[in-house]
């Protein structure tokens, strides 16, 4: 396992994780740098899209879920008792597999969240639009259309506007659920051009069923198997020089 002491934002430790009484994740620890890109990679089913959630109490919402081990931020569990899932979620924000904008105007997508935790200020509001669209590399396509619809958009811009709209919250980290499965190539390319650049400030954790695009955006990569971390290294050795031979046998293609 991967141990980063000093520049460490997010540590799992011994989390197990249930459905009911079915176990999706046992016994996972792993540390999330700052400002770097973690991709986690295994088949479909094997509890990489469940650890992402559970990274910022997204798994909550489901009856019958339950989390055992700690999941430290910043110092503290939070799965402790004292702890406001809604202010977690707000600063490990979330992007999920297929473009969810509201149907709102491109404005109002971005200025939600910010409206609902109290920011009212016209100019701060038009500020933080263009601030999250600048980051998200959308402002020159859509300063001039901010009040239509941001479903008229195609995938990869609705895409973009779901990281703008994250990315208003000003959160520490940003969490993507195979963000670019449901873009084509060109919105792809632009999606792992904006990780790039997202990292200089911002930690994210991408899920991600593409071992390319794994091996081309991420600094760390995790490779799960049935509910289990069977690896977790810089992504330069995962891809070369991986310690576990289950590991070569995924990247080459012999299973999955």
């Amino acid at each position: 396992m991967v141990t980063i002491q000093d520049n460490c934002i997010i540590k799992v430790r011994n989390v197990d994780f249930y459905y009911g009484k079915f176990r999706a994740l046992t016994d996972i620890s792993m540390d999330f740098e700052k400002n770097r890109v973690t991709a986690l990679i295994g088949p479909s089913g094997c509890g990489k899209s469940t650890l992402l959630r559970l990274l910022n109490r997204m798994n909550d919402l489901i009856d019958g879920s339950r989390v055992e081990g700690e999941v430290v931020f910043e110092g503290k569990n939070i799965y402790d008792q004292d702890i406001d899932p809604v202010e977690i979620r707000r600063r490990i924000g979330m992007v999920f597999q297929k473009p969810n904008p509201f149907p709102k105007s491109i404005f109002n997508n971005i200025t939600y969240g910010p409206r609902l935790v109290g920011v009212r200020k016209k100019s701060d509001l038009e500020a933080l639009v263009e601030q999250s669209l600048r980051q998200a590399s959308l402002w020159d396509e859509a300063k001039d259309i901010l009040g239509q619809s941001a479903m008229m958009l195609s995938g990869g811009q609705q895409q973009r506007v779901c990281i703008a709209r994250a990315l208003a919250m000003k959160p520490d980290v940003l969490l993507m659920d195979e963000p670019t499965s449901a873009l084509d190539p060109i919105s792809t390319a632009k999606i792992e051009e904006l990780i790039e650049d997202l990292k200089k400030r911002y930690t994210i954790i991408i899920v991600t069923h593409n071992m390319q695009q794994a091996a081309r955006i991420s600094n760390y990569t995790g490779f799960f198997y049935l509910g289990k971390l069977i690896e977790y290294n810089p992504t330069e050795k995962i891809f070369t020089t991986p310690d576990v031979r289950q590991t070569e046998d995924y990247i080459t293609g012999r299973f999955g």
